[in-house]
């Protein structure tokens, strides 16, 4: 097996795992900025999208690492991305609390 294969498929993990940080951060800060100063429920269900999709990422993120690692060592067909279309919809889904968050004021 070829090792760059391996290594493609450990950075597309990190690649996800910096995603999830990512969304963690958004979440943190959100909650840390607007806490304070608004007990805006539109912000808060934000916040909590945010630290679903960090988490569902994170696991997701493993998960497909140790699929696709067994299939490249086996020869069997990789997996489809399952996570893409989650991270699409969540992503979506907070865009449009905070577009409404800003509207409601």
């Amino acid at each position: 097996m070829d090792y760059r294969f391996t290594l493609a498929n450990e950075r597309t993990f990190l690649a996800w795992i910096r995603t999830s940080l990512g969304l963690l951060a958004g979440a943190v800060a959100v909650h840390a900025l607007v806490a304070p100063i608004d007990t805006d429920a539109v912000l808060y269900a934000a916040v909590l999208v945010c630290l679903f999709l960090a988490l569902v990422l994170a696991l997701g993120a493993y998960r497909r690492w140790r699929i696709v690692e067994r299939a490249m060592r086996g020869g069997g067909p990789l997996p489809t991305p399952g996570a893409v279309p989650i991270l699409a919809v969540g992503v979506g889904a907070v865009s449009l609390l905070a577009a409404a968050s800003v509207v409601l004021r």
